[in-house]
């Protein structure tokens, strides 16, 4: 065989299969696609000229323990709040309405705008509010920069009744910051709830101070933090409480909040800490940093301090006072009743801690409250940066100082839906020889019902005049007696009592052609004494009458534009309501209540075809020391025994036959 002629049929052989190699298996093969991929849509955020607020639940998962009916489980989802508009967004706020019993644990860069405590409950929604950045710049101001012009909260949480895969997301979210409007927000997919928000063109936003701080608001009750004084280390605030509404007031006043940066109170002057305690520097970082600080004499290291205000007795003290409107026993008032009273204030020396070591670190504390004695619930919100406050120069020189910083914090008097009030009316009228007292637990009762031996439900006995002075333990052979008298049926057991430490008797006394009258008494059932106490009563038809009060100082006041509430309080020298006391014979007599009365009139001209007897004589709300008290649910009706015709021996027969029962 030729060697060569072989090599050569091999050579073709193998170039042949290299060239079937490059031929398509099948001809039917397609070709590739080589035309461009359409372009995603883009994200619904960039198509919002304004504020984009999104919901996204990332993650949820079951938690024990094991309940078929009532079962927990874990939430975690991020709130995006994205300022896509032309302006800086000032002091971001966020509404989210949860649906689900939620109960936050933990929220990252913001906090609950209510001044609540995580964990809190937020199943009928909350505000969130950006800290510790609470500003959003646009992208004109940052060239686009993300990190600037958005926020993001995540948070995490229990919600109880939606399993996995099922979502649950909130009804609604919308920007709470003022001046912007908020369509319904839609949702996205399964597990996003988002909307776009636009500046209202009807806000009126010329308040702001060159484009760089919020306005100051208005309040029932506001908050100045300003730091008067500061240095690398540490600085001095100055904290100025004072109260707006005019039938707002505190007693004992108790102010808390929550130090977010490590921070600790070394001195006070004005007010003090409820504890004095700095195991937590000692046991914590801060006694690790500043090594040299001698923190045996350090206030407070709590992270949640309460401030209580300090006794007349301290005003003049160089250590603890000297602080203008300071050292008032805790005691608030309204403006109508003493401006330079309404006011309260005091500093205190704060110390930081890495990272915050300069100068401008400063940060103010969050989550405020503020309550008292027998006082109205305030909620507060956050604190919100303003323009600097201006002090008078201590130097006596003709000049104003401006703060370093300023934050606002505004508190309003709110109603919770459980609150039980402090104190009660009971009517009474000449026409009607019986007094309707309080409601039964109209201050609440014990909810132990194997302890109580009372009835929470049914209603309170008709009393008669003396019982009025009586405890409400002591009354119920009066109260038994009178029923008897009246053919009243006396239920088994016996109904509770109102439990109010405060009770408020209104007595129309007389009603004539020209006008009429009425008596009022305060009673003080407590274990505290009431200084600069004040009542008022709004009258609905009868206020524009009103003439004087014999025993108080009143007035009429104008409130939310409606001059129908009658204000009274203690003349000088009886503005003091004293406390309950032993009687005479604390073997034989009950406890006697402080006790505080007045008569009031009224002149029918003003008032034409009032109805006294009819209602329009009798108060629609009564509040004490800003207080609204609980008001009886029926007025007297005539039955034809008239105080001014009954006799000494009817006055008396209660009594009579007390003492033959006891025989």
């Amino acid at each position: 065989m030729d060697l060569s002629r072989t090599n050569s049929t091999i050579h073709r052989l193998l170039l042949l299969s290299v060239l079937v190699a490059t031929i398509p298996l099948t001809a039917s093969q397609s070709e590739p696609n080589t035309s461009p991929a359409s372009p995603s849509p883009p994200p619904d955020s960039d198509l919002c000229n304004g504020v984009f607020v999104s919901y996204t639940h990332t993650k949820g998962s079951k938690i024990p323990p094991t309940d078929s009916t009532n079962q927990p489980y874990r939430f975690e989802s991020l709130i995006t709040v994205l300022n896509n508009g032309h302006d800086e967004l000032k002091s971001w706020r966020v509404f989210v309405k949860f649906a689900h019993r939620e109960i936050l644990v933990s929220a990252s860069n913001a906090v609950l705008s209510d001044g609540s405590s995580l964990p809190a409950r937020v199943g009928n929604g909350t505000v969130f509010a950006g800290y510790p950045s609470s500003d959003l710049k646009s992208a004109i101001q940052t060239a686009g920069d993300v990190t600037q012009m958005q926020a993001r909260v995540e948070l995490v949480g229990t919600q109880f009744g939606v399993a996995p895969p099922n979502v649950p997301l909130p009804t609604n979210l919308t920007l709470a910051t003022d001046g912007w409007k908020c369509p319904k927000a839609t949702q996205k997919g399964k597990n996003v709830l988002q909307v776009c928000c636009m500046p209202d063109p009807d806000y009126e936003n010329s308040d702001i101070i060159d484009n760089k701080f919020l306005p100051r608001k208005n309040g029932d009750l506001t908050i100045m933090y300003d730091v008067i004084g500061s240095s690398a280390s540490d600085y001095l605030a100055q904290v100025t409480m004072e109260n707006h509404n005019p039938l707002g007031r505190l007693d004992n006043w108790k102010l808390s909040f929550d130090w977010m940066r490590d921070e600790f109170i070394n001195t006070m002057k004005g007010a003090y800490p409820s504890l004095v305690d700095s195991s937590g520097c000692i046991n914590g970082p801060q006694a690790k940093y500043y090594q040299g600080l001698e923190f045996s004499k350090v206030l407070s290291c709590a992270r949640r301090p309460t401030i209580i205000d300090l006794p007349l007795t301290k005003y003049n003290d160089t250590e603890y006072g000297r602080i203008p409107f300071c050292c008032r026993n805790g005691t608030i008032l309204p403006r109508s009743m003493d401006p330079s009273k309404s006011i309260s204030s005091f500093q205190m020396q704060v110390y930081k801690m890495p990272p915050d070591l300069n100068i401008s670190a400063l940060s103010p504390p969050q989550n405020w409250r503020i309550n008292g004695t027998l006082n109205p619930d305030y909620k507060c919100g956050p604190p919100v940066r303003v323009s600097p406050s201006q002090f008078i120069d201590p130097s006596g020189l003709p000049s104003n100082r401006t703060a370093f910083a300023s934050w606002q914090v505004v508190c309003n008097i709110t109603e919770p839906k459980d609150a039980t009030p402090k104190c009660c009316v009971s009517f009474s009228a000449y026409f009607n020889d019986s007094i309707i007292p309080c409601k039964t637990c109209a201050c609440g009762c014990s909810s132990n019902k194997a302890a109580r031996t009372c009835s929470t439900t049914t209603p309170a006995l008709l009393l008669p005049q003396q019982a009025l002075l009586v405890p409400f333990e002591n009354r119920t052979e009066l109260t038994v007696t009178w029923s008897i008298l009246k053919h009243r049926p006396v239920p088994n057991p016996m109904p509770c009592g109102d439990n109010c430490g405060v009770s408020i008797n209104w007595h129309l006394a007389t009603d004539y052609r020209g006008g009429w009258t009425a008596r009022i008494t305060v009673f003080n059932w407590g274990e505290t004494n009431f200084a600069d106490w004040f009542t008022a009563f709004q009258m609905k038809n009868a206020a524009p009458g009103f003439e004087k009060a014999y025993s108080f100082n009143a007035s009429t006041l104008g409130i939310n534009g409606e001059n129908n509430t009658i204000f009274m309080e203690g003349l000088p020298g009886l503005n003091y309501l004293v406390a309950e006391r032993d009687g005479d014979n604390p073997l034989k007599n009950p406890r006697v209540p402080g006790k505080q009365q007045s008569v009031v009139s009224f002149t029918k001209k003003l008032t034409p075809g009032i109805n006294v007897r009819g209602g329009d004589g009798f108060p629609s709300k009564v509040f004490f020391n800003g207080e609204e008290c609980s008001l009886p649910s029926i007025l007297p009706t005539s039955n034809g025994h008239q105080w001014r015709h009954i006799s000494a021996f009817l006055l008396a027969l209660p009594v009579l036959v007390l003492l033959l029962l006891r025989v």
